[in-house]
């Protein structure tokens, strides 16, 4: 084994301490999406610190419209394949719509499949004040919880829109409340979506725990993105948070397309790929 001080570091296992350590050094903490093996592999390798197994799986994977489809036992398998690939990373397990509304002692027999059957070492729900009995009875018996606020895919239709929430005051007061309620009922962190940048970088001063931003600027303590956005898989829509780190739908699609050609034209296999 390497005795690297920089390897060490790099391979150190990032846990929920380790996260508010970083928020306390403020040192940003990153954190991108994966749903299978491969992906969260390359994510582990190329040092992030939190990978999600988001419900997001629904949209980029099963070509759903919204994330409310996706079921509990679609988010095992998905989070059972990455945590597999994984060495370095926190990797946190979204819980999927209905499987924590109904009330509170469902919700913590879901949680704890989720920790038991898929290798997680975290779980994810969306909501604030009104969720934190549900999240402190999960956080009692052992199972970190991350809160997630400010846009909520899961509550897609209600919302009726992706548009920015809390832009008025009322809904910022409500968003303000909803953070310092999950800090108080045990959330080791919250996700905040699509909100004005001023009032993140404000709760992330309000709270101790990290709050990790989605399209909601640079003052949080640190940063996600939907893995299959980020690298320009997924192509139906292009938020405006999203910063492009690669074109790899066009690529691939050249590729498969200069695949095409070759079988077609014999090109493929040549005697270098035969027998």
């Amino acid at each position: 084994m390497s005795t690297d001080p920089k390897n060490e570091k790099r391979l150190r296992k990032v846990t929920t301490r380790s996260l508010r350590t970083m928020k306390e050094a403020r040192e940003p903490i990153s954190a991108l999406t994966a749903y299978d093996f491969l992906t969260a592999q390359l994510l582990d390798q190329a040092g992030i610190d939190v990978i999600l197994v988001g419900d997001s799986a629904g949209m980029v994977v099963q070509g759903l419209d919204t994330t409310v489809g996706v079921t509990l036992e679609q988010m095992l398998y998905h989070c059972q394949v990455v945590t597999r690939g994984v060495e370095r990373a926190l990797v946190v397990g979204d819980m999927p719509f209905m499987s924590y509304q109904v009330n509170a002692d469902e919700a913590l027999r879901n949680a704890g499949r989720m920790i038991k059957e898929s290798g997680v070492e975290a779980v994810k729900l969306e909501g604030g004040e009104k969720l934190c009995e549900t999240v402190r009875r999960i956080v009692d018996v052992g199972i970190p919880v991350m809160g997630h606020l400010g846009l909520t895919p899961q509550s897609i239709h209600k919302f009726g829109t992706y548009q920015v929430r809390a832009t008025e005051p009322e809904e910022a007061a409500q968003l303000r409340r909803d953070a310092l309620a999950l800090e108080a009922a045990g959330a080791f962190a919250i996700v905040i979506e699509k909100i004005p940048a001023t009032l993140a970088a404000e709760i992330a001063q309000a709270v101790a725990i990290p709050v990790i931003g989605i399209g909601a600027g640079v003052g949080c303590d640190g940063q996600i993105l939907v893995t299959h956005d980020m690298l320009g898989l997924y192509n139906r829509f292009h938020p405006r948070f999203v910063r492009r780190y690669a074109e790899l739908g066009r690529d691939t699609l050249a590729a498969f397309e200069h695949y095409r050609n070759d079988v077609k034209t014999r090109e493929f296999p040549g005697p270098e790929e035969s027998y």
